[in-house]
This record gives C-alpha cells, sequence and structure tokens, in this order.
C-alpha cells in the first residue's frame, strides 16, 4: 500500500522554481513544491483511485500534495465530513474552487454542500459552493437537475453578483455562464442575466487571467452549437 510519506518524497524532486513562482503569483501558499499537473497525472494514472491515501495527502498541506488528493480521490467514498474538512483546511483559493468543488461534484453531497457552502461568510467556502453547482450542471443530465431551484440562484446572483466578495463574484459569473451553455432549459434566461449583469471586476492579483465575459462567453458556444453538451468529468 502506497503512503503519503512515499509520495511526498517522490513528489519534492519534481518541483520546479520556476512553476512555484507561477503557482505563488497565482495566490497559493507555502508549502509548496512546484510540481507540474503533468506529473501529478502521471501519479494519478498510476494509483487511479485511492480514498484512505487522498485523504492522507490533502491533510498534509502541501499544495501539490493536496491537488493530487482530489485527482485520486474515491470521490463516491467521500463524506460530508471529509468535504467539510476539505474546504475548511484548503489552504488557496485554487483548492476552494477547483479541487474541493471537483471532488464534491463527482461525490454524493454535491448539491447539498454546495447549497450550504454559498451561504458561508467565508468566502473561500462560499466560492467553492458556486463552484460545486457549476461543476453539476456541466456534468449531470438536465432531467437531473432542481431547475426550479436554479432558476432562483440565477436569480440571486443577478441582484448580488456586484457587491459579493471578490473571489465569489468570480465563482458567480461562472454559474451564469455554466446555466447558458450547459442547461438547455435555462439558457435563453441565463444570457439574459448575464447581459443585465453586465461586466464583473475581479482582482485576479499578480496574474494575467481575465474574468470572461458572460454574454460574449454564451453566445460563442450558441454559434457553435454546443448549447447542453455536457461534460464526462470536472476534473483536469
Amino acid at each position: 500500500m502506497t503512503t503519503a510519506a512515499e509520495i511526498i518524497a517522490e513528489l519534492k524532486p519534481l518541483g520546479k522554481e520556476s512553476y512555484k513562482k507561477v503557482l505563488l503569483n497565482h495566490g497559493i501558499q507555502e508549502p509548496v513544491f512546484g510540481v507540474s499537473i503533468a506529473q501529478l497525472k502521471k501519479i494519478q494514472k498510476r494509483i487511479k483511485k485511492d480514498y484512505q491515501l487522498a485523504l492522507d495527502l490533502y491533510d498534509t498541506g502541501i499544495y501539490d500534495a493536496m491537488y493530487l488528493a482530489g485527482l485520486i480521490a474515491d470521490d463516491q467514498k467521500m463524506t460530508k465530513k471529509d468535504l467539510q474538512r476539505w474546504v475548511e483546511n484548503a489552504t488557496s483559493e485554487a483548492l476552494c474552487s477547483y479541487t474541493v468543488p471537483w471532488v464534491a461534484t463527482e461525490g454524493r453531497f454535491g448539491w447539498e454542500l454546495g447549497l450550504k457552502w454559498i451561504e458561508s461568510k467565508k468566502p473561500s467556502v462560499a466560492a467553492a459552493g458556486w463552484s460545486t453547482l457549476v461543476g453539476l450542471v456541466a456534468m449531470k443530465d438536465d432531467s437531473e437537475l432542481d431547475l426550479a431551484a436554479l432558476k432562483k440562484l440565477l436569480q440571486r446572483v443577478e441582484a448580488s453578483v456586484h457587491e459579493a466578495p471578490n473571489r465569489v463574484r468570480y465563482a458567480m459569473v461562472m454559474f451564469v455562464i455554466a446555466l447558458g451553455t450547459y442547461v438547455k432549459p435555462l439558457a435563453d434566461l441565463a444570457l439574459k442575466a448575464a447581459e443585465k449583469i453586465g461586466r464583473v471586476e475581479v482582482d485576479v492579483g499578480k496574474t494575467a487571467c481575465k474574468i470572461p465575459f458572460a454574454p460574449d462567453y454564451i453566445r460563442k458556444i450558441r454559434q457553435r452549437g454546443a448549447v447542453g453538451k455536457k461534460r464526462k468529468t470536472v476534473k483536469c
């Protein structure tokens, strides 16, 4: 059985200072080795899924190990308690916006926890909630979605996005885009909401990242005839 200590020993020499610098500019906090996602995916391919190893790696607090934990997590075995601990102990916005929502989305409690987390006063947890909802609408068939609840959430975003905390604004915009591109019954409403919302300002720090302009993004997907095309996984 592979242990977290063995994986950490494997990860450490794979770190690159140049990539570590990029991660730090994106708000990743130490400790971090600077291991590329390509290298992490090689380890993922070998391990596939390992529930306990994922928990142990996440608990190390080392960013690279925490990211890998999300890739190898056995999503269906993850409990609400596990996911709550992960979202509360996330050391960076990246873990809150991607790793934890990915695992929640592909597990058993995504909808329940997504709705719970968006009510959090802690911006990182609220962002994780909206990102989890994004993942769910991207993956689940429209017949499995609570369209009435999603419509109310869309109205909530339209009314409050400009006053939301920085990272939450970004996640809310991605939620509008997700409804407009993945959920056919709500696509028109999402486009109208995106147009009313207009451009949303988000401080992305030292990075070159830009927040998508939701109306243009949704229209581009429409022009490609790809509205409603679901994803098989949200992990990347």
